[in-house]
């Protein structure tokens, strides 16, 4: 078992590998049911988090646009953002 704790805010990489641990050990099925809904809970903390941190990735993305025979860019916006916002589609 990974020596992980909530102790500090992780990054990205170090969520979903833990997430990845939780996983196998859950699939493995050698899990008491106590020690099970733990790792279930932490894993759906972990995988709220590195969703999080996608979206805000997501948020810092530029798409490239041909306007005018020239590409320009421009911020990305998920769908559920655009849908928001009036007037944009």
């Amino acid at each position: 078992m990974c020596s992980w704790s909530f102790g500090s805010v992780p990054n990205f990489e170090v969520s979903l590998q833990r997430l990845e641990e939780i996983v196998d050990e859950l699939e493995k099925g050698n899990v008491p049911l106590e020690q099970a809904l733990k790792l279930f809970e932490e894993g759906l903390k972990l995988s709220s988090s590195c969703r999080k941190e996608l979206e805000e990735a997501d948020g810092k993305v530029e798409i490239l646009l041909r306007q005018n025979g020239k590409l320009q860019p421009e911020p990305y916006e998920p769908a559920t953002e655009r849908a928001q916002q009036p007037g944009k589609k």
